[in-house]
Protein backbone atom coordinates (compact mmCIF):
# COMPACT_ATOMS: atom_id res chain seq x y z
CA UNK A 1 0.00 0.00 0.00
CA UNK A 2 2.91 2.29 0.48
CA UNK A 3 6.60 3.18 1.02
CA UNK A 4 6.78 3.35 4.48
CA UNK A 5 9.05 0.31 5.58
CA UNK A 6 10.77 -0.71 8.43
CA UNK A 7 14.66 -2.06 6.83
CA UNK A 8 16.98 -3.24 9.31
CA UNK A 9 14.47 -2.15 12.18
CA UNK A 10 14.74 1.82 11.14
CA UNK A 11 12.04 3.04 9.29
CA UNK A 12 12.55 4.56 5.76
CA UNK A 13 10.48 6.55 3.27
CA UNK A 14 11.52 4.32 -0.10
CA UNK A 15 15.22 4.90 0.00
CA UNK A 16 15.55 7.69 3.24
CA UNK A 17 15.92 6.84 6.65
CA UNK A 18 13.23 8.85 8.36
CA UNK A 19 15.58 9.33 11.26
CA UNK A 20 17.98 11.27 8.69
CA UNK A 21 15.38 13.49 7.85
CA UNK A 22 14.08 15.13 11.27
CA UNK A 23 17.94 15.02 12.07
CA UNK A 24 18.15 17.67 9.00
CA UNK A 25 14.54 19.42 9.49
CA UNK A 26 13.25 18.95 12.73
CA UNK A 27 9.64 18.28 13.31
CA UNK A 28 6.83 18.67 12.97
CA UNK A 29 7.82 17.36 9.78
CA UNK A 30 5.44 16.10 6.80
CA UNK A 31 6.96 13.59 4.42
CA UNK A 32 5.63 12.25 1.39
CA UNK A 33 6.49 9.30 -0.92
CA UNK A 34 6.30 10.48 -4.59
CA UNK A 35 6.48 6.48 -5.61
CA UNK A 36 3.48 5.97 -3.71
CA UNK A 37 1.30 9.15 -5.14
CA UNK A 38 2.16 8.20 -8.43
CA UNK A 39 1.65 4.41 -7.85
CA UNK A 40 -1.90 4.57 -6.46
CA UNK A 41 -2.87 7.18 -9.64
CA UNK A 42 -1.34 4.59 -12.24
CA UNK A 43 -3.28 1.77 -10.57
CA UNK A 44 -6.55 3.81 -10.74
CA UNK A 45 -6.00 4.30 -14.08
CA UNK A 46 -5.10 1.14 -14.54
CA UNK A 47 -7.71 -0.67 -13.50
CA UNK A 48 -10.52 1.65 -15.37
CA UNK A 49 -8.51 1.37 -18.42
CA UNK A 50 -11.47 -0.08 -20.41
CA UNK A 51 -13.33 3.17 -20.44
CA UNK A 52 -10.39 5.89 -20.27
CA UNK A 53 -11.99 8.04 -17.90
CA UNK A 54 -10.52 11.26 -16.84
CA UNK A 55 -9.49 11.36 -13.58
CA UNK A 56 -9.35 14.63 -11.49
CA UNK A 57 -7.32 14.60 -8.59
CA UNK A 58 -9.09 15.97 -5.09
CA UNK A 59 -7.45 19.33 -4.44
CA UNK A 60 -8.66 19.37 -0.91
CA UNK A 61 -6.93 15.84 -0.11
CA UNK A 62 -2.96 17.57 -0.27
CA UNK A 63 -2.85 20.77 -2.31
CA UNK A 64 0.64 20.93 -2.36
CA UNK A 65 1.77 22.12 -5.83
CA UNK A 66 4.49 19.82 -6.19
CA UNK A 67 2.00 16.84 -5.38
CA UNK A 68 -0.40 18.52 -8.13
CA UNK A 69 2.44 18.75 -10.64
CA UNK A 70 3.67 15.29 -9.91
CA UNK A 71 0.41 14.44 -10.85
CA UNK A 72 -0.61 16.35 -13.60
CA UNK A 73 2.72 15.05 -15.29
CA UNK A 74 1.06 11.73 -15.32
CA UNK A 75 -1.84 13.19 -17.18
CA UNK A 76 -4.56 13.93 -14.23
CA UNK A 77 -7.08 16.63 -14.22
CA UNK A 78 -8.25 17.95 -10.95
CA UNK A 79 -11.24 18.66 -8.91
CA UNK A 80 -11.40 22.14 -7.32
CA UNK A 81 -13.55 23.81 -4.73
CA UNK A 82 -12.42 27.33 -4.36
CA UNK A 83 -10.56 30.06 -6.27
CA UNK A 84 -7.46 29.52 -4.39
CA UNK A 85 -7.58 25.84 -5.70
CA UNK A 86 -7.89 27.24 -9.34
CA UNK A 87 -5.13 29.23 -8.61
CA UNK A 88 -3.06 26.45 -7.49
CA UNK A 89 -4.31 24.22 -10.13
CA UNK A 90 -3.32 26.51 -12.66
CA UNK A 91 -0.24 27.37 -10.84
CA UNK A 92 0.44 23.60 -11.35
CA UNK A 93 0.15 23.31 -14.79
CA UNK A 94 -3.12 21.33 -15.06
CA UNK A 95 -4.98 21.88 -18.40
CA UNK A 96 -8.14 23.86 -17.99
CA UNK A 97 -9.72 21.46 -19.71
CA UNK A 98 -9.09 18.64 -17.31
CA UNK A 99 -10.41 20.84 -14.14
CA UNK A 100 -13.67 20.39 -13.02
CA UNK A 101 -15.18 22.96 -10.03
CA UNK A 102 -17.18 21.49 -7.38
CA UNK A 103 -18.41 23.45 -4.08
CA UNK A 104 -21.95 24.38 -3.14
CA UNK A 105 -21.16 28.11 -2.08
CA UNK A 106 -19.06 29.68 -5.16
CA UNK A 107 -19.39 33.42 -5.18
CA UNK A 108 -19.68 35.46 -8.31
CA UNK A 109 -16.26 36.03 -8.48
CA UNK A 110 -14.68 32.52 -8.51
CA UNK A 111 -17.19 32.01 -11.20
CA UNK A 112 -16.41 34.40 -13.36
CA UNK A 113 -12.59 33.46 -13.37
CA UNK A 114 -13.38 30.55 -14.41
CA UNK A 115 -15.22 30.58 -17.06
CA UNK A 116 -12.83 33.20 -18.47
CA UNK A 117 -10.09 30.54 -17.70
CA UNK A 118 -12.09 27.77 -19.45
CA UNK A 119 -12.61 24.93 -17.40
CA UNK A 120 -13.96 21.96 -18.10
CA UNK A 121 -17.22 22.25 -16.00
CA UNK A 122 -18.91 23.28 -13.02
CA UNK A 123 -20.43 20.90 -10.45
CA UNK A 124 -23.70 22.67 -10.24
CA UNK A 125 -25.51 22.02 -6.52
CA UNK A 126 -28.53 24.29 -6.90
CA UNK A 127 -30.73 26.01 -9.07
CA UNK A 128 -29.59 29.07 -7.54
CA UNK A 129 -26.59 28.63 -8.49
CA UNK A 130 -27.10 27.57 -12.02
CA UNK A 131 -28.95 30.77 -12.76
CA UNK A 132 -25.85 32.67 -11.43
CA UNK A 133 -23.79 30.64 -13.49
CA UNK A 134 -26.16 31.35 -16.67
CA UNK A 135 -26.42 34.92 -15.58
CA UNK A 136 -22.61 35.93 -15.23
CA UNK A 137 -22.10 33.46 -18.32
CA UNK A 138 -24.58 35.77 -20.65
CA UNK A 139 -22.39 38.96 -19.83
CA UNK A 140 -19.40 37.05 -20.80
CA UNK A 141 -21.04 36.40 -23.93
CA UNK A 142 -19.63 32.70 -23.02
CA UNK A 143 -21.28 29.18 -23.32
CA UNK A 144 -20.45 27.04 -20.28
CA UNK A 145 -20.52 23.38 -19.57
CA UNK A 146 -22.17 21.82 -16.29
CA UNK A 147 -22.89 19.17 -14.73
CA UNK A 148 -25.85 18.92 -12.21
CA UNK A 149 -24.72 17.31 -8.77
CA UNK A 150 -27.37 14.79 -7.98
CA UNK A 151 -28.34 13.38 -4.44
CA UNK A 152 -28.58 9.76 -4.84
CA UNK A 153 -29.79 9.72 -1.36
CA UNK A 154 -27.54 6.45 -0.57
CA UNK A 155 -26.14 5.28 3.49
CA UNK A 156 -22.19 5.10 2.75
CA UNK A 157 -21.82 3.82 6.34
CA UNK A 158 -18.98 6.60 6.99
CA UNK A 159 -18.56 9.22 9.27
CA UNK A 160 -21.26 11.53 9.28
CA UNK A 161 -19.09 14.59 8.67
CA UNK A 162 -17.96 13.42 5.93
CA UNK A 163 -21.30 11.66 4.49
CA UNK A 164 -22.46 13.91 1.37
CA UNK A 165 -25.22 11.48 -0.40
CA UNK A 166 -27.97 11.77 1.99
CA UNK A 167 -30.49 14.24 1.62
CA UNK A 168 -30.37 15.83 5.05
CA UNK A 169 -26.78 16.73 3.48
CA UNK A 170 -26.50 20.14 2.40
CA UNK A 171 -24.58 18.72 -1.04
CA UNK A 172 -26.64 18.05 -4.32
CA UNK A 173 -29.96 18.18 -5.46
CA UNK A 174 -32.75 15.59 -5.23
CA UNK A 175 -33.66 13.38 -8.82
CA UNK A 176 -37.14 14.84 -9.08
CA UNK A 177 -36.18 18.43 -8.59
CA UNK A 178 -33.06 17.34 -10.97
CA UNK A 179 -35.50 16.53 -13.96
CA UNK A 180 -37.17 19.64 -13.55
CA UNK A 181 -33.75 21.50 -13.31
CA UNK A 182 -32.40 19.75 -16.36
CA UNK A 183 -35.35 20.63 -18.40
CA UNK A 184 -36.14 24.19 -17.32
CA UNK A 185 -32.47 24.82 -18.26
CA UNK A 186 -32.85 23.98 -22.01
CA UNK A 187 -34.37 27.62 -22.07
CA UNK A 188 -30.79 28.78 -21.23
CA UNK A 189 -28.44 30.37 -23.79
CA UNK A 190 -25.38 30.37 -22.14
CA UNK A 191 -25.57 27.34 -20.13
CA UNK A 192 -25.40 23.69 -20.85
CA UNK A 193 -26.44 20.73 -18.76
CA UNK A 194 -23.68 18.42 -20.12
CA UNK A 195 -23.62 16.03 -17.47
CA UNK A 196 -24.19 14.44 -13.97
CA UNK A 197 -22.44 14.37 -10.58
CA UNK A 198 -22.11 12.21 -7.60
CA UNK A 199 -20.23 12.28 -4.86
CA UNK A 200 -21.84 10.09 -1.73
CA UNK A 201 -18.74 10.34 0.78
CA UNK A 202 -14.79 9.74 1.72
CA UNK A 203 -13.50 7.09 3.41
CA UNK A 204 -15.80 4.51 1.77
CA UNK A 205 -14.59 0.90 2.37
CA UNK A 206 -17.50 -0.98 0.32
CA UNK A 207 -18.97 -0.67 -3.33
CA UNK A 208 -22.51 -1.21 -2.02
CA UNK A 209 -22.95 2.36 -1.67
CA UNK A 210 -21.22 3.06 -5.36
CA UNK A 211 -23.27 0.83 -6.59
CA UNK A 212 -27.07 1.88 -5.19
CA UNK A 213 -26.29 5.06 -6.10
CA UNK A 214 -24.87 4.56 -9.59
CA UNK A 215 -27.47 2.74 -10.19
CA UNK A 216 -30.12 5.46 -9.28
CA UNK A 217 -28.26 7.60 -12.33
CA UNK A 218 -28.56 5.44 -14.78
CA UNK A 219 -31.77 4.61 -14.42
CA UNK A 220 -32.16 8.68 -13.93
CA UNK A 221 -30.12 8.75 -16.93
CA UNK A 222 -32.44 6.67 -19.47
CA UNK A 223 -35.52 8.80 -18.22
CA UNK A 224 -33.76 11.90 -19.26
CA UNK A 225 -33.02 10.23 -22.55
CA UNK A 226 -37.06 9.56 -22.82
CA UNK A 227 -37.38 13.37 -22.76
CA UNK A 228 -34.36 13.74 -25.64
CA UNK A 229 -31.79 15.18 -23.12
CA UNK A 230 -28.30 14.47 -24.31
CA UNK A 231 -25.49 14.27 -21.87
CA UNK A 232 -21.97 13.72 -22.68
CA UNK A 233 -20.19 13.11 -18.65
CA UNK A 234 -21.32 10.84 -15.86
CA UNK A 235 -18.51 12.41 -12.99
CA UNK A 236 -18.65 9.79 -10.05
CA UNK A 237 -17.02 11.55 -7.61
CA UNK A 238 -14.40 10.36 -5.24
CA UNK A 239 -14.49 8.48 -1.56
CA UNK A 240 -12.80 5.34 -2.17
CA UNK A 241 -11.45 4.03 1.36
CA UNK A 242 -7.99 3.39 2.63
CA UNK A 243 -6.01 1.41 5.36
CA UNK A 244 -5.81 3.22 8.28
CA UNK A 245 -5.76 0.89 11.17
CA UNK A 246 -7.70 -2.66 10.08
CA UNK A 247 -9.89 -1.78 7.52
CA UNK A 248 -9.83 -4.28 4.55
CA UNK A 249 -11.24 -1.45 1.53
CA UNK A 250 -11.42 -2.34 -2.05
CA UNK A 251 -8.23 -2.05 -4.25
CA UNK A 252 -8.80 -0.03 -7.59
CA UNK A 253 -9.33 -3.17 -9.42
CA UNK A 254 -11.80 -4.84 -7.34
CA UNK A 255 -14.00 -1.54 -7.92
CA UNK A 256 -13.59 -1.11 -11.29
CA UNK A 257 -14.77 -5.02 -11.82
CA UNK A 258 -17.74 -3.98 -9.93
CA UNK A 259 -18.55 -1.08 -11.63
CA UNK A 260 -17.43 -0.94 -15.08
CA UNK A 261 -20.59 -2.55 -15.96
CA UNK A 262 -22.94 -0.15 -14.81
CA UNK A 263 -20.35 3.02 -16.55
CA UNK A 264 -20.21 1.11 -19.18
CA UNK A 265 -23.50 1.42 -19.95
CA UNK A 266 -24.53 4.88 -19.69
CA UNK A 267 -22.41 5.68 -22.79
CA UNK A 268 -21.41 8.76 -21.42
CA UNK A 269 -17.29 9.73 -21.01
CA UNK A 270 -16.76 8.95 -17.10
CA UNK A 271 -15.17 11.28 -14.83
CA UNK A 272 -13.41 10.24 -11.44
CA UNK A 273 -12.58 12.92 -8.44
CA UNK A 274 -10.34 10.15 -6.36
CA UNK A 275 -8.52 12.41 -3.39
CA UNK A 276 -7.38 10.49 -0.02
CA UNK A 277 -7.02 6.90 -2.59
CA UNK A 278 -4.38 8.64 -3.97
CA UNK A 279 -2.60 10.09 -1.80
CA UNK A 280 -3.57 9.20 2.30
CA UNK A 281 -1.09 6.82 2.09
CA UNK A 282 1.52 8.64 0.30
CA UNK A 283 2.72 10.60 3.65
CA UNK A 284 3.19 10.89 7.18
CA UNK A 285 3.64 13.48 10.06
CA UNK A 286 6.69 12.93 11.92
CA UNK A 287 6.54 13.94 15.89
CA UNK A 288 9.13 14.70 18.66
CA UNK A 289 8.33 13.30 22.24
CA UNK A 290 8.85 16.28 24.08
CA UNK A 291 7.63 15.11 28.03
CA UNK A 292 6.18 11.53 29.35
CA UNK A 293 4.15 12.06 32.17
CA UNK A 294 2.72 9.60 34.35
CA UNK A 295 -0.53 10.35 36.26
CA UNK A 296 -2.43 8.62 38.61
CA UNK A 297 -4.78 7.71 35.67
CA UNK A 298 -2.62 7.76 32.84
CA UNK A 299 0.30 7.88 30.56
CA UNK A 300 0.78 10.89 28.23
CA UNK A 301 3.32 11.14 25.44
CA UNK A 302 3.26 15.07 24.95
CA UNK A 303 4.60 15.40 21.66
CA UNK A 304 5.55 18.68 19.60
CA UNK A 305 2.80 18.14 16.71
CA UNK A 306 -0.82 19.44 17.86
CA UNK A 307 -3.96 19.44 16.37
CA UNK A 308 -3.20 22.56 14.43
CA UNK A 309 -0.86 19.85 12.52
CA UNK A 310 -3.23 17.06 11.91
CA UNK A 311 -7.03 17.78 13.02
CA UNK A 312 -8.37 14.03 11.99
CA UNK A 313 -8.71 12.88 14.90
CA UNK A 314 -9.77 15.64 17.20
CA UNK A 315 -12.71 16.48 14.69
CA UNK A 316 -13.43 12.90 13.37
CA UNK A 317 -12.08 10.58 15.97
CA UNK A 318 -10.01 9.31 13.35
CA UNK A 319 -7.23 6.71 13.58
CA UNK A 320 -4.10 7.19 12.63
CA UNK A 321 -0.99 4.08 13.46
CA UNK A 322 1.79 5.40 14.98
CA UNK A 323 5.09 4.24 15.06
CA UNK A 324 8.66 4.90 16.92
CA UNK A 325 11.59 4.90 14.20
CA UNK A 326 12.90 1.95 14.91
CA UNK A 327 11.11 -1.31 15.70
CA UNK A 328 10.61 -1.97 19.32
CA UNK A 329 9.22 -4.96 21.03
CA UNK A 330 7.80 -3.03 24.57
CA UNK A 331 4.53 -1.91 24.41
CA UNK A 332 2.72 0.34 27.26
CA UNK A 333 -0.95 1.79 27.11
CA UNK A 334 -0.78 5.82 26.95
CA UNK A 335 -2.37 9.05 25.15
CA UNK A 336 -0.82 10.23 22.83
CA UNK A 337 -1.27 14.44 22.69
CA UNK A 338 0.06 17.66 21.57
CA UNK A 339 0.70 20.63 23.33
CA UNK A 340 -2.21 23.04 22.45
CA UNK A 341 -4.63 24.27 24.88
CA UNK A 342 -6.84 22.35 24.04
CA UNK A 343 -8.59 18.84 25.71
CA UNK A 344 -9.04 17.88 22.10
CA UNK A 345 -5.16 17.97 21.18
CA UNK A 346 -4.66 14.37 21.08
CA UNK A 347 -3.45 11.19 18.09
CA UNK A 348 -4.05 8.77 20.36
CA UNK A 349 -6.34 7.61 23.21
CA UNK A 350 -5.66 4.75 25.29
CA UNK A 351 -3.67 3.13 22.62
CA UNK A 352 -1.11 0.17 23.28
CA UNK A 353 2.08 2.11 21.80
CA UNK A 354 6.09 1.98 21.48
CA UNK A 355 7.90 2.62 24.57
CA UNK A 356 9.63 6.00 23.72
CA UNK A 357 11.17 8.75 25.65
CA UNK A 358 12.39 12.16 25.76
CA UNK A 359 13.62 13.52 22.64
CA UNK A 360 12.56 10.40 20.36
CA UNK A 361 10.13 10.43 17.48
CA UNK A 362 6.84 9.05 16.54
CA UNK A 363 5.36 8.50 13.05
CA UNK A 364 1.76 9.63 12.43
CA UNK A 365 0.98 7.01 9.73
CA UNK A 366 -1.32 7.56 6.33
CA UNK A 367 -1.52 11.22 7.37
CA UNK A 368 -0.80 12.54 3.41
CA UNK A 369 -4.82 13.05 2.90
CA UNK A 370 -6.26 15.98 4.87
CA UNK A 371 -3.63 16.86 7.15
CA UNK A 372 -1.64 19.88 5.89
CA UNK A 373 -3.97 20.53 4.28
CA UNK A 374 -6.87 21.46 6.95
CA UNK A 375 -3.46 22.68 8.99
CA UNK A 376 -3.71 26.24 10.76
CA UNK A 377 -2.34 28.72 13.14
CA UNK A 378 -3.95 28.40 16.14
CA UNK A 379 -2.31 29.23 19.33
CA UNK A 380 -0.24 30.91 16.54
CA UNK A 381 1.92 27.98 15.74
CA UNK A 382 4.06 27.67 12.38
CA UNK A 383 2.77 25.16 10.40
CA UNK A 384 4.93 21.92 9.66
CA UNK A 385 7.54 21.79 7.10
CA UNK A 386 6.87 19.41 3.99
CA UNK A 387 9.26 17.11 1.86
CA UNK A 388 9.06 14.70 -0.44
CA UNK A 389 10.94 11.72 -1.19
CA UNK A 390 12.01 10.31 -4.87
CA UNK A 391 13.75 6.87 -4.45
CA UNK A 392 16.87 8.44 -2.58
CA UNK A 393 16.44 12.48 -3.72
CA UNK A 394 15.04 14.57 -1.07
CA UNK A 395 12.64 17.84 -1.50
CA UNK A 396 11.69 20.66 0.24
CA UNK A 397 8.30 21.29 -1.00
CA UNK A 398 6.96 23.84 2.12
CA UNK A 399 9.13 25.50 3.86
CA UNK A 400 8.82 25.96 7.69
CA UNK A 401 6.63 29.24 8.41
CA UNK A 402 8.77 31.69 10.37
CA UNK A 403 7.43 34.01 13.24
CA UNK A 404 7.26 36.95 10.86
CA UNK A 405 5.03 34.96 8.04
CA UNK A 406 2.40 34.47 11.56
CA UNK A 407 1.94 38.57 11.56
CA UNK A 408 3.11 39.44 8.04
CA UNK A 409 -0.86 40.61 6.84
CA UNK A 410 -1.94 41.97 10.05
CA UNK A 411 -2.06 45.57 10.95
CA UNK A 412 -1.77 47.54 13.93
CA UNK A 413 -4.25 50.70 13.43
Amino acid sequence: MHDFKFKKNALFCEDVRIEKLVERFGTPLYVYSYHTLIDHFLKLKKAFEPIKPLICYSVKANSNLAILKSLVNKGSGLDIVSGGELFRALKAGCPSGRIVYASVGKTAKEIEEAIRLGILFFNVESLPELNSIQHIAKRLKKRVNVALRINPDVEPKTHKYITTGKLTNKFGIDLFSAKKIILYARGFSHVNVSGLHIHIGSQITTSEAFVAAIKKITVFIAQLKKESVKLDYLNIGGGLGIVYDKETPQTAQRFADIVLPLLKSTGLKIIMEPGRFIVGNAGILVTKVLYVKNTPKKKFIIVDAGMNDLIRPSLYGAYHNILALDKRVGLEKADVVGPICESGDFFAKDRMLPQVGEGEYLAIMSAGAYGFSMSSNYNSRRRAEEVLVSKGRVSVIRRRESYQDLVRNEVIP
